[in-house]
């Protein structure tokens, strides 16, 4: 069983920067995992933002390309999501996930084949103001 637990979210005005932070907790040393970061704004899809794959790959949605960066710190179980020049578009809920045997984080990013699948945090609101 893996568990996420995020912070981070909170309100900021248009080209501020906030960043995220997910815990990760359970077994995911063994084997393949992708780590990503998704958004759902209200009335939209839930889109993929940001992937990380186990050997350091990373993949950006087209939208976030060049603001946003995802890493992560594997000494604290940790994924993080830096997100700069934030702009009213980026308004969320933004939710980390642990995605079982996927490598391919361009997939996870520019297609909805993962936004069901895997462990999910319980999600964490991005609200930027004009």
């Amino acid at each position: 069983q893996v568990q996420l637990e995020e912070s981070g979210g909170g309100s900021v005005q248009s080209g501020g920067s906030l960043r995220l932070s997910c815990v990760v907790s359970g077994d995911t040393a063994t084997g393949s995992w992708c780590m990503a970061r998704f958004r759902q704004a209200v009335g939209k899809e839930r889109e993929g933002v940001a992937a990380i794959a186990k050997d350091g790959t990373t993949s950006y949605a087209d939208s976030v390309k060049g603001r946003f960066t995802i890493s992560q710190d594997s000494a604290k179980n940790t994924l993080y999501l830096q997100m700069n020049s934030l702009n009213t578009e980026d308004t969320a809920m933004y939710y980390c996930a642990a995605l079982p045997g996927v490598k391919n984080t361009y997939v996870v990013v520019a297609t909805k084949q993962y936004t069901r699948f895997g462990y999910w945090g319980q999600g964490t609101q991005v609200t930027v103001s004009s």
